[in-house]
Parts: C-alpha cells; sequence; structure tokens
C-alpha cells in the first residue's frame, strides 16, 4: 500500500495498517473523560480607573467637570476633518456638505488636563499608532498608576490581560490611503497603515508596553463595545484566565469620513450648530440625534482576593453583566424595548440583587428620539413601582461628552464606579424640556445629586441591535 506525503511516496504494509486500526479503536473505546473540574466564579473588583474625554484628559479633571455641568461639545472647523493630504478647496467643500457641524473632541496641549499628543503620537515611540490607540494608552497608563498595578515579575505578568475594543478604528487612515490610490502613489503607503487600523491593536500595545502575556482581547460591537470588552474581561476573571484584566474601549472618529456617514445614515443632532453646547440633549423632547465624540475609558478588574491581599484600593465590584441582541433592524431598537429589557434583567439576575436594590442608572440614552423613549421605557418595565418611588435615579452623561461609540460603555462605566465611590449621582445636561413619557415621579436628574449609592447600572447599546448592561455595587 503507497501513502503519499510531504511530496514522497511511502510503503506501508498491511500490517502496519492493521495495527494502526487496532491502536485507534481500543483508544476511542477507553473510559470517557471525566467532568472538567468545576470550581465558583470568582469575585471582580475595579481597582483602578483611567480616562481620556472631550471634558478633559484623566478622571478627576473629566469627573469634576462632569459634577460641575461643563460640557465638551464644541463646533468643528475644516480642520477638524484631517483631511491634511487634501486641497484646500476640496477640504472646503466637504466641510460645506456636512449637515452636522458639532463634536466632542479631547482637548489637546501641554496644560494639566489635556491630552499630550507630542508624548502619546508623535513621541519615537509612538510615531507608528493611530490615535484611537494613543487614547486607549494614555488612559490605561493612568488607570494602572492607579491601581499601583505595574508588575515586573512573570508569573503577574502571564496572569495579567488586556481587553480594549473600538467601534471603528481609524477612517481616517484609510481615507488618506484611498487618496493615494486616486492619485497613483500608492508605493507612499506607510508599512504601518494596517497596523495603525485594526482594532485589536489598542489592546496590543498596552499588552506590549507592559508586557502582559495573559488573555488578549478586543470586542468589535459599535456602541457597546467598551461595555462588552470590560463584562467580557470580568468573565476571564471569573473563570480564572488571569488575575488582573485591564479593560476598556476606546475611539478617535471626529474625521470627514466618520462625520458624513453618520450624517447620511441620519444619526447626528443637526438643529444645533450654532449652539453646539446645547446640541447632545438626552430625554429632552427637542433632541435630535447625537453629537459624536472621542476618547477612551480604561478599567483595571481584579481577582477580589488578589486586590486584598495585595491591599489595593477598591473602588466597586462589578457582580453582573447582561447581554442581549434585538434581532430587529441594523440601527434602531425593538419599539417595545426588548433588548435592553433582557440586558438589564440578565445583569440583576447574574448580580443576586432585586431590581428596587439599583440606586443608580447610567443611560445609554444618546440623545436620539427614537432611541432614548424605548430605553426609558424600558427602565420602566424593568424596575417599574422602584422608578417611580423616587428611590431610583437616572441620568445620561452623554449631555456633557456626547456620543463616544466605541469608548461610551467603558467610559459611563466608569462614571458609575465613581458614583459609587464618590457617592454623586452625575446630571443629564441640556434637559429643558422632558420627553412627556416621564411622570414627576420619575424624571433624569438635572443637576448633580449627593447620595448614598450602592448599586449602580450602566446601559449600552449598539448598532446591529447589541446590548450590554454592567452592574456595580460597593464592596462593602
Amino acid at each position: 500500500m503507497w501513502r503519499f506525503g510531504n511530496g514522497i511516496y511511502h510503503h506501508i504494509s498491511r500490517k502496519q495498517v492493521f495495527n494502526r486500526q487496532i491502536f485507534f479503536s481500543s483508544y476511542s473505546s477507553s473510559a470517557a473523560f471525566e467532568p472538567p473540574p468545576s470550581r465558583p466564579l470568582r469575585r471582580v473588583v475595579v481597582t483602578g480607573l483611567g480616562m481620556v474625554t472631550p471634558l478633559g484628559c484623566g478622571v478627576e479633571t473629566t469627573w469634576a467637570r462632569l459634577i460641575a455641568g461643563r460640557c465638551g461639545v464644541r463646533a468643528i472647523t475644516p480642520d477638524d476633518l484631517k483631511m491634511d493630504g487634501f486641497d484646500w478647496d476640496t477640504r472646503l467643500h466637504t466641510f460645506d456638505q456636512l449637515t452636522s457641524k458639532v463634536a466632542a473632541t479631547v482637548p489637546c496641549g501641554m496644560n494639566l488636563g489635556e491630552f499630550n499628543e507630542e508624548l502619546w503620537l508623535n513621541s519615537k515611540d509612538h510615531r507608528s499608532i493611530a490615535r484611537f490607540i494613543g487614547y486607549a494608552l494614555c488612559a490605561a497608563d493612568e488607570a494602572l498608576r492607579d491601581a499601583n498595578w505595574l508588575p515586573t515579575e512573570q508569573d503577574e505578568k502571564e496572569r495579567t490581560g488586556v481587553s480594549i475594543g473600538a467601534g471603528t478604528g481609524s477612517i481616517c487612515d484609510i481615507l488618506d490611503a484611498s487618496r493615494m490610490i486616486c492619485e497613483k502613489r500608492l508605493r507612499r503607503l506607510s508599512p504601518f497603515f494596517i497596523p495603525r487600523i485594526l482594532i485589536n491593536m489598542a489592546s496590543g500595545h498596552v499588552s506590549m508596553t507592559y508586557g502582559f502575556q495573559g488573555p488578549n482581547h478586543a470586542a468589535v460591537t459599535a456602541c457597546a463595545t467598551g461595555a462588552h470588552s470590560i463584562g467580557d474581561a470580568s468573565r476571564m476573571i471569573q473563570f480564572g484566565d488571569a488575575d488582573v484584566m485591564v479593560a476598556g474601549g476606546t475611539e478617535a472618529s471626529i474625521d470627514a469620513l466618520s462625520i458624513a456617514g453618520f450624517c447620511r445614515s441620519r444619526a447626528l443632532t443637526t438643529k444645533y450648530n450654532s449652539v453646539p453646547e446645547e446640541a447632545s440633549r438626552p430625554f429632552d423632547c427637542g433632541r435630535d440625534g447625537f453629537v459624536i465624540g472621542e476618547g477612551s475609558g480604561v478599567l483595571v478588574l481584579e481577582e477580589l482576593e488578589h486586590a486584598q491581599k495585595r491591599g489595593a484600593k477598591i473602588y466597586a465590584e462589578l457582580r453582573g453583566y447582561g447581554m442581549s441582541g434585538d434581532a430587529h433592524h441594523i440601527t434602531q431598537p425593538h419599539a417595545d424595548g426588548r433588548g435592553a429589557i433582557l440586558a438589564m434583567t440578565r445583569a440583576l439576575e447574574q448580580s443576586g440583587l432585586h431590581p428596587n436594590q439599583v440606586d443608580y442608572v447610567n443611560a445609554h440614552a444618546t440623545s436620539t428620539p427614537l432611541g432614548d423613549a424605548v430605553e426609558a421605557n424600558a427602565i420602566k418595565s424593568v424596575f417599574s413601582t422602584h422608578a417611580t418611588s423616587g428611590a431610583l435615579v437616572l441620568s445620561s452623561t452623554k449631555g456633557a461628552i456626547g456620543h463616544l461609540l466605541g469608548a461610551a460603555g467603558a467610559v459611563e462605566a466608569i462614571f458609575s464606579v465613581l458614583a459609587i465611590h464618590q457617592g454623586i449621582a452625575p446630571l443629564t445636561l441640556n434637559l429643558s424640556e422632558p420627553d412627556p413619557l416621564f411622570s414627576n415621579d420619575f424624571l433624569p436628574l438635572t443637576a448633580s445629586k449627593e447620595m448614598n449609592i450602592k448599586a449602580a447600572i450602566s446601559n449600552s447599546f449598539g448598532f446591529g441591535g447589541t446590548n450590554s448592561s454592567l452592574l456595580f455595587t460597593s464592596i462593602s
């Protein structure tokens, strides 16, 4: 008998074939495997926070400005479109065609509370990375230092992983590369083009910077990305894949093509170009679309006993993670809010809490007419009389920072954690005339409120009908 392998014919005797058949037959008929080892799920806590937002660079700056009612939305200019390779007439024509001319941009500069582009984008070590990766590196650095977790031992690095996702990556790099094709200059394409646009490179660069060899993960679920990245990371800790996870979301999509695409889908606000600070107005009767934003939010998640053993500061416990799919429409939620209801209900079930034990909900509410209404009704459905009792507080922080797309879920998760840790529920900016679906017994906050918050839910819903809810609690 002849067998072809590696380009050479080999002779195999009938006796050899017979012996092999006996071996594999006896192997397959052996006793069944024992069930895999079972162990209790481990508890996950938050020990570090880092963020880059339109309100500023850093947790302290962003939180202080959020609570004070500051707004990070401004009017954009042609220079914001990131079309440096195009002639001025093309840039101006593109700008004129955009129906939405407001955005929530990250303040950049060398001052405290500003994103340092020279350090995170233009330095020798970072010239090959895109802006969304730079935001993630900056936020991760703050979170790790806040957690006091910069391990040097090999076994600690192997037990530390990264889970940072993004919604779209670097669209401006794709636009610039397309221009090179049109100009027949493809040989000038940067060798870093692919690494700059790959979404998992945010996680990759954080992992390489600190030598983390645990799970390396990147969720891509549109506007639910940040929440899914955090929730997935918590599961990795629960099941023992890691002891520490650096988790969150990042986005830098304020560019010509991204804004034009969202304009064409009629998702962005167009009524407030002349008054940009009033443009993002969740739950308000005057809302007409979201304000595109950018930034990053990163949390250090840690197994409880691991954190306690090293004396880490613990902000909160991540106790519930609920997911669902609308199975309905590419951009619009189902009118009955079934996806949002499922996500919140599953987070509650996993946490072991009852709805009346939740004190604060950070709503996804992006300032779109349909989305905000559907979520509000879903919240009322899940929390029922607790919502109208006055004990449940609701707000959407997108009034202050716009919609950070893939980073939104992570940044708002941090706001929820801080609400618990600081005992302050942040306000909903620009809510001058609440949607009639709210009653006087249940209105979103219009001013930040000091209160005892022991449990908070953060909602994130994305295009494609993907939904996620994170439930955080105080550790005591």
